[in-house]
């Protein structure tokens, strides 16, 4: 029989790595309240459960604990009511009419409200990163959605790539490894 007398050192704990990426994020600087927009955050995915989340715990320590966040759902498939935090939740509204579709409504018990600039997952760089600059501007005055006009009329997007062609679902099937009945009066039809 062996007896242990001392104990082993505690393990040393396993960081994982993070499932998601950093947030783009940018904030005005502090001062005086300026403008119609405090930022902007250009979100990874239309998917509003994966991405509030990784947004309001990087906002809790700046802007003290974010108790509730609101969008427009036009460019969202799913608007959750909730979302947890690191050990808070917070809840998720909409507003179809009140709420410009291309803002985010964070707000805090503690210090107030902030409306950030959505800017769309599948904007380019360079676009991204001239409306992030245009949202922190104290000198502009534009909602999100004239920004990301403006955006558009200076920078038109280059055309994106055709589709593929969309396949039946009988295409699909067969090209997947299932294999179709043959219409009847066929070889192997019934």
């Amino acid at each position: 029989m062996t007896v242990l007398t001392a104990r082993p050192p505690p393990a040393t704990p396993i960081t994982k790595p993070c499932d998601h990426p950093p947030v783009r994020l940018s904030l005005k600087p502090p001062g005086p309240p300026s403008g119609l927009l405090d930022g902007a955050w250009w979100p990874r995915s239309r998917d509003l459960t994966r991405e509030l989340p990784a947004l309001t715990d990087l906002l809790d320590p700046l802007w003290g604990r974010i108790t509730r966040i609101t969008v427009n759902p036009t460019h969202w498939p799913v608007v959750p009511r909730k979302v947890p935090v690191n050990g808070h939740v917070v809840k998720v509204g909409w507003f179809l009419q009140e709420q410009d579709p291309h803002q985010l409504l964070v707000l805090s018990y503690r210090v107030g409200r902030w409306d950030l600039l959505i800017i769309p997952p599948e904007t380019g760089a360079a676009a991204a990163g001239r409306l992030m600059a245009d949202a922190c501007d104290p000198r502009i005055v534009r909602t999100g959605s004239a920004l990301i006009a403006d955006e558009l009329d200076r920078h038109p997007a280059a055309p994106a790539e055709a589709d593929p062609p969309a396949r039946t679902q009988a295409e699909a099937w067969e090209t997947e490894g299932g294999a179709m009945a043959a219409p009847v009066g066929t070889v192997g039809g019934r």
